[in-house]
């Protein structure tokens, strides 16, 4: 325990901010194919009683070795022209794009939730969410860093015409007016929009309308010529099953995370007559000073430690150097200590 102590003055002390990232690459093989039992059970594919959404690992579930990777989800509007009583899962598809909205774009002057809107201010009615894990985002997804390409047409065989949707604009061009955070806009390779991407929430809203617009989508082929399997899928299936058709059309995924780390740096600055003695009952043997073989000789010590103190001299944290630094009346030295949070 010191018995000596300095305090810290205000310009001793700096705070800094350092952003670290992570390449994250998901494959589609990991989201549909690689562990399947009995040539239809996907083990790392994990469904709920209540059919309100799909999770996504990278290993069978029931494994401890599994990681979640996403979970998947459909919504739509009261006001979409796909809402129906008739639906399977009507309320339920409700009440996911209600509490999806409510959660990322929030309330409107009169108390109700808004939709989700594109660039322009057209709505979005009905959309596919796809929720990442937070062991994946980190803190947030890097902007301008995302990019999911799906299979929109052909059979399920031949798994044809991919989309590339990238967030061609977030490093400039993403916006603040989320309770969330900050999002994006998502693009496909022509530049037509095609969905929204909410950094900080790890949260990508697909529009399924925009994205799944091929009469042959989610590999079941349109024998009616009239285009429109995207609706039936949607409204003929529970949510699970979209969710299954979505992950049989889905490529990869590849993303920065964002890890914020913050820093306070401590400026220990040590004047030439500093610490020139130590109280540690081993500095002395025989009544005389170890590191001294004269009388003579002028005072020194040998640094190991530094510890830093509340106001009210309680240990707080300890910092330990590489190696021992000679301290003696003829020299001076600033030590850096960085605490991360």
């Amino acid at each position: 325990m010191a018995t000596t102590f300095k305090n810290f003055l205000s310009n001793d002390l700096a705070n800094t901010r350092t952003l670290l990232h992570e390449a994250i690459p998901v494959t589609g093989t990991i989201a549909s194919g690689t562990y399947v039992v009995g040539g239809l059970t996907e083990t790392n594919i994990k469904e709920y009683g209540h059919g309100m959404f799909q999770s996504v690992y990278d290993y069978p579930h029931l494994s401890s070795s599994a990681n979640h990777i996403f979970d998947i989800t459909f919504g739509y509007h009261s006001t979409s022209p796909l809402q129906a009583a008739a639906n399977s899962q009507d309320s339920k598809k409700q009440n996911i794009y209600n509490q999806m909205a409510q959660t990322l774009v929030g309330y409107d002057a009169t108390g109700s939730i808004k939709k989700f809107t594109n660039s322009a201010g057209t709505e979005i009615e009905d959309a596919l969410f796809v929720n990442f894990a937070r062991l994946l985002t980190k803190d947030e997804i890097k902007k301008g860093s995302f990019t999911l390409t799906a299979m929109t047409g052909g059979t399920s065989a031949a798994m044809n015409n991919a989309m590339v949707m990238t967030d061609t604009s977030g490093a400039t061009g993403y916006r603040i007016d989320s309770p969330a955070g900050e999002y994006g806009y998502l693009y496909d390779a022509a530049g037509v929009e095609k969905g929204n991407l909410y950094y900080q929430a790890g949260i990508a809203i697909l529009s399924g309308g925009l994205i799944f617009d091929d009469p042959n989508v989610f590999g079941a082929p349109d024998t009616t010529g009239d285009g429109l399997s995207y609706v039936r899928t949607v409204t003929g299936s529970v949510i699970n099953e979209t969710a299954d058709g979505f992950r049989n059309r889905l490529d990869n995924v590849s993303f920065n995370n964002t890890t914020e780390l913050n820093s306070t740096i401590y400026f220990c600055r040590v004047n030439h007559n500093d610490f020139n003695y130590s109280s540690n009952p081993t500095y002395l043997t025989g009544s005389k000073l170890r590191v001294k073989t004269m009388a003579s000789d002028a005072p020194v010590s040998y640094i190991t430690t530094i510890g830093m103190y509340s106001a009210d001299n309680e240990l707080l944290a300890v910092a330990k150097l590489s190696e021992p630094l000679r301290k003696s009346s003829d020299t001076e030295l600033t030590l850096r200590v960085r605490l991360d949070y």
